[in-house]
């Protein structure tokens, strides 16, 4: 949702002018709980807004940006955090909010080329999301039968473009 609407990794929100703007626009609209679903950037944000709301309220008020009744009707916020995360890394848990649909997502793609890679008797090559954890790739490869993956916790060798170029020439 964030990549949507352009609230993704906001970088206005990671320093205390970007939090004050923010704080003022809830307290302007009479909000006091938020539910933040995200990855460590949008839990540890979350994180710091609530730690800083107080401070945030009283500068507010001296700077004339609210005044002090709309502080006090604000004086609480309440955050629920639920991790998002299509990496499916947070321990406890079973399936993280966006894996599912992320490889959804890949599995229609890797279906809708098979096809045309079979037709064409071609080989292709697919990077997935995941950044710097090979859950989805791995899953993927299991789910659909590729011949290779590569994942970042386990690198290949140095040589797996002569490997894998030999193999698929046997």
């Amino acid at each position: 949702g964030g990549t949507v609407i352009g609230s993704a990794r906001c970088q206005d929100f990671r320093g205390r002018d970007g939090r004050l703007r923010a704080a003022r626009n809830l307290v302007k609209r009479g909000i006091t709980n938020l539910c933040v679903i995200g990855g460590d950037g949008s839990l540890t944000g979350a994180d710091t807004f609530r730690a800083e709301w107080g401070g945030l309220l009283a500068e507010l008020v001296k700077t004339g940006g609210i005044t002090a009744e709309e502080a006090q009707r604000s004086s609480h916020l309440n955050i629920v955090g639920m991790v998002g995360s299509i990496d499916n890394d947070f321990c406890g848990t079973d399936m993280t909010i966006g894996t599912d649909s992320a490889l959804h997502r890949i599995i229609e793609i890797v279906d809708a080329i098979t096809t045309t890679a079979q037709s064409h008797q071609r080989t292709f090559v697919l990077e997935v999301m995941g950044r710097h954890c090979g859950y989805l790739a791995l899953i993927t490869a299991l789910a659909c039968g590729a011949d290779w993956v590569f994942i970042p916790e386990s690198p290949p060798e140095d040589d797996w473009e002569e490997h894998l170029c030999r193999r698929l020439t046997e």
